[in-house]
């Protein structure tokens, strides 16, 4: 099963080796240091400085941009999928589920919207797809409104520490950790 494996920082290193991955998308705030597990190819690692944030013009602050959203599925579609793809933010609750939705998607177009969004909701309950992100995945992606639409059904996830990883299958069937 190819999948894809959210996590918060402070699990990615036991997450990448658990699950076998070798490729990592990390979203974090730019003043944020972490090392990267040994196991994820230096080559294979895609680091996106951003803020969790919903809007942009927030002073110091770097929202979620185009060439975020941009790098994000050029980085998906260059994924091999003989192993699991890492991605993972802060807490594991908003950016990295946004990314997981728009990685899915640039890899599998055909997959329905909110099928895909069911599936993250029962993967994990605290789920909370960054807004911003999405929207500009749906705009990319050309979905027409419907991965919007289909995370605005599932509404706010439940209230999470940040050390709730998770597993998004590409099928339909739904991993849980």
């Amino acid at each position: 099963m190819t999948a894809i494996i959210v996590s918060p920082l402070v699990r990615i290193a036991e997450m990448a080796v658990r699950h076998g991955a070798s490729e990592m998308i990390s979203l974090m705030a730019k003043e944020h240091t972490f090392h990267r597990p040994a196991v994820i190819k230096a080559e294979r690692h895609l680091l996106l400085g951003m803020n969790d944030i919903s809007f942009a013009g927030t002073g110091d602050l770097v929202a979620p941009q185009e060439t975020h959203v941009r790098d994000i599925i050029d980085f998906a579609r260059s994924w091999d999928r003989t192993a699991p793809l890492l991605i993972h933010c802060w807490m594991g609750v908003s950016r990295s589920p946004a990314a997981a939705l728009i990685t899915a998607l640039a890899v599998h177009p055909e997959t329905d919207d909110l099928a895909l969004v069911q599936r993250l909701r029962t993967a994990s309950p605290y789920a909370t797809p960054n807004a911003r992100l999405i929207m500009i995945g749906d705009q990319m992606l050309d979905r027409k409104g419907r991965l919007v639409d289909a995370v605005k059904a599932i509404g706010r996830g439940a209230d999470a520490d940040g050390n709730a990883p998770f597993v998004l299958s590409l099928s339909a069937d739904i991993g849980v950790m």
